[in-house]
């Protein structure tokens, strides 16, 4: 039911670049870009590592046999009892290399490997590859920042993603009016038609559906960043359905619908953005009547809840099917591709505006239909959002 087209004439997009191939092999994510060196290995890791480590350990092995050997002369001991106990020392620091090498061992699984293998995959993400994943083995530190950067990397593919379908579906949505205004001044330059006030106002008609559709996305863009101005007050729900009906009133007339409106009688406040909230309704009434058809009805219901208050605009229209559902609220999508602007459609983002500012105010929207049958939008807020 929502008045979106998906544009599906766009050319599809890669998210990985075409010079970068990631693999996972034994030394970890292996970034390999014609013309630049491979990824890090995690054996010179541990090799400096080892190098380091071991050269304190003989460091320290030396010393204390030194030390041990110096106190049983000081303590008057002879020096067949101080090579006994510096025999028996060092017999005991030999355990030392053992230990080391089993720290040493575990650290280049749990730590070099992992490391290894997060730093080839940040070098692979900055040169493109949104699809390479680290390997998540268990629930140590290391880890849990795999799996941070798991998320990370999976949130960028998926706005990368949104990203490009924005961009391909204004294209879209953009050339047809622009084709018209076109076509139309180029008729009359070219004399074709007359500069008549039926030809003006029709491409008047594509420019003002130009404005509403840059100033939809700029609300959209606004509301998805978290950076929508917001006006707070106190919001009185019987004299905001009043006044949304009211404003619909000449376009159900004219169109043989009757429209309508039912409050609670008890008092209904919630705090939110009184221009914001009628945007809501305005919205959802204009997809309702745009849907039914002469003869039917619209209604919005207005109550309360224990979880704050609830708005819903039912209709008896055309109804959604249950495969066409989960899509509804998504930018410039259309169930009926045939459909355009001039077929009387909005800009296509009505709906995904009504999701974000219900969200923006701390609420949730849902939506039950069936095809023939109608369709119901149910909004609830909560009396004090946080903000």
């Amino acid at each position: 039911m929502s008045d979106a087209w998906q544009c599906d004439d766009e050319p599809e997009y890669s998210q990985k670049r075409p010079d970068v191939r990631s693999t996972w092999g034994r030394g970890g994510w292996q970034d390999r870009r014609w013309g630049n060196q491979p990824g890090r290995r995690p054996g010179f890791l541990f090799v400096r590592f080892a190098a380091v480590f071991g050269f304190f350990v003989l460091l320290s092995l030396g010393g204390f046999a030194l030390l041990i050997y110096f106190i049983v002369r000081l303590a008057g001991g002879d020096g067949q009892t101080a090579a006994l106990l510096w025999l028996s020392t060092c017999g005991l620091l030999l355990l030392l290399p053992l230990t080391v090498g089993w720290v040493g061992r575990r650290a280049f699984r749990n730590i070099a490997q992992p490391l290894s293998a997060l730093m080839n995959a940040a070098d692979a993400v900055a040169a493109g590859d949104l699809s390479v994943r680290v390997p998540v083995r268990g629930r140590s530190e290391f880890d849990q920042l795999m799996n941070a950067f798991n998320r990370m990397v999976e949130e960028l593919a998926h706005a990368d993603q949104r990203r490009r379908n924005l961009t391909a579906d204004v294209a879209h949505e953009l050339r047809t009016p622009l084709q018209i205004i076109q076509g139309n001044l180029e008729g009359v330059l070219d004399g074709v038609y007359a500069p008549t006030p039926e030809h003006i106002a029709a491409t008047l008609d594509e420019t003002r559906q130009l404005a509403r559709l840059v100033e939809d996305l700029r609300v959209l863009s606004q509301a998805e960043a978290g950076q929508l101005p917001m006006t707070w007050e106190s919001v009185d729900i019987a004299e905001l359905c009043a006044d949304a009906v009211t404003s619909f009133e000449g376009q159900a007339e004219s169109a043989q619908i009757a429209l309508a409106f039912m409050v609670a009688d008890a008092p209904l406040h919630v705090t939110g953005d009184y221009g914001r909230l009628d945007q809501i309704l305005s919205n959802l009434l204009a997809n309702a009547l745009r849907h039914t058809p002469a003869g039917g009805s619209v209604e919005v219901r207005a109550l309360a809840t224990r979880a704050g208050v609830q708005l819903q605009v039912s209709d008896t229209g055309e109804g959604i099917a249950p495969e066409e559902l989960p899509y509804i609220f998504d930018r410039f999508w259309r169930g009926d591709r045939a459909r355009t602007h001039r077929d009387g459609a909005g800009s296509g983002l009505g709906l995904a505006i009504v999701r974000q500012l219900v969200h923006a105010h701390g609420g949730q929207v849902e939506v039950t239909s069936a095809p023939g049958q109608g369709t119901t939008f149910s909004i609830l807020l909560p009396v004090d959002p946080p903000r």
